[in-house]
């Protein structure tokens, strides 16, 4: 048996991960568990691991004593001295135990015991192997699907790819590999979850680094994205060498870095005339990073023009951009998408204004202002008028006056 068991250990440590100082903690904690079972109490028990031979070892300790009040936890002088004549009043006296005594339900205890012990372990081995990759992107196999997830296969456990983390437009059928982005991983009793995704901005990022050597070695550094996901993205650039171009490193000649990102994705649409799914590129724009805000929402309209850009003095992180009438549905964006991605891009609610309406605002507040200075410069009545605006008799004021003098 020894031999048997001095093999499980090495396979659950080389195989399971699992640390074999953790699996003779098991199992002592089981035998002790079936001990106090047996025997209605483990004060007096003691378990012992024999790393040469692979045996435990179960004992009772029993003190010396005068008059015994409890047998298992206590021996008589005479007794004692029975065994060995060198024993004292006070000594302890190990009496090994049978094992096999504890008996079949005991057993049943203590491997159950050793099991959730096992499992536990698991779950921290693999909460730890993924946690590692959480922000990374892993390749996977899409192996079944419910009405709530894609459930894809990265090894040791099944991930969640749920209907938000999806590309609107990508299908996949079961054995396909595809690259997610794992964006967070729990540890709870029912098992580790690792949630991915596919239209996670980050995504985009990670996936540059993948294909763009500068962008992988930090000469070219990604500084924010903004995505909706199989239709359009924004990217913020900079390089730290000022003899590499970050936006012409990002795009790469005649486009090629882009086309490598965006032949990552697959969406695709119904086109009506012929009837079938027809494919859909993710368009990308890739805006110049600046340490000043107010270009770096000028540059994050594009391709709008913008005539001036302003910032609300009671809201730091709001901005008006005021641009040219005809560039203002370009600027707004279809359905409001490129206000929004820039908004979403440089941290800052935009609100867009063309120039003719803000010409009116600012007329409208200057008649404002004249009004204001207008009332401002009126001369204050005096009391007698105020009095006599209000029907107040000033004679009879000034008789009762005198009357009371």
């Amino acid at each position: 048996m020894s031999k048997e068991m001095l093999e499980a250990f090495r396979i659950l440590e080389e195989e399971k991960h699992i640390n074999k100082e953790d699996i003779i903690d098991a199992v002592t904690e089981s035998l002790k568990s079936a001990y106090k079972r047996r025997y209605g109490q483990s004060e007096s028990c003691v378990i012992e691991f024999n790393e040469k031979t692979g045996d435990f070892q179960v004992y009772t300790v029993r003190e010396v004593v005068d008059e015994v009040f409890d047998s298992r936890l206590e021996i008589s002088l005479k007794d004692a001295l029975a065994i060995s004549s060198a024993y004292e009043l006070g000594d302890k006296i190990r009496f090994e135990e049978s094992v096999a005594e504890f008996g079949r339900v005991a057993a049943q205890s203590a491997k159950q015991t050793i099991m959730e012990k096992m499992r536990k372990q698991m779950r921290e081995v693999t909460f730890n192997e993924y946690k590692e990759h959480e922000g990374e992107i892993m390749t996977g196999t899409v192996e079944r699907f419910d009405q709530r997830f894609i459930y894809v296969n990265l090894g040791s456990l099944e991930a969640q790819l749920s209907h938000q983390d999806q590309i609107p437009g990508e299908t996949f059928k079961s054995h396909d590999r595809i690259e997610v982005y794992v964006y967070k991983v729990e540890n709870n009793p029912r098992g580790v979850n690792v949630f991915v995704s596919r239209s996670h901005p980050e995504f985009i990022k990670r996936i540059m680094e993948q294909e763009i050597p500068e962008v992988f070695d930090g000469t070219v550094e990604i500084m924010s994205v903004s995505r909706e996901a199989g239709d359009r993205t924004k990217v913020a650039v900079r390089s730290h060498n000022p003899n590499v171009d970050a936006i012409g490193t990002i795009v790469g000649r005649g486009g090629s870095n882009i086309k490598k990102v965006i032949s990552k994705f697959h969406p695709t649409r119904f086109d009506a005339k012929t009837g079938i799914e027809v494919p859909v590129e993710e368009n990308i724009d890739v805006i110049q990073w600046v340490e000043d805000p107010a270009e770096f929402i000028y540059n994050a309209i594009a391709p709008a023009e913008v005539d001036m850009v302003l910032f609300d003095e009671e809201n730091s992180k709001r901005a008006t951009v005021v641009v040219p009438d005809s560039k203002l549905s370009l600027a707004i964006g279809r359905r409001g998408q490129n206000v929004r991605l820039a908004a979403h891009l440089t941290g800052y609610r935009i609100d867009i204004k063309s120039a003719s309406e803000y010409e009116e605002i600012g007329a409208q507040q200057a008649l404002v202002s004249e009004n204001e200075e207008v009332v401002s410069v009126e001369e204050p009545l005096t009391e007698a008028e105020l009095l006599e605006e209000q029907d107040v008799d000033v004679t009879s004021l000034e008789e009762a006056s005198n009357d009371e003098e």
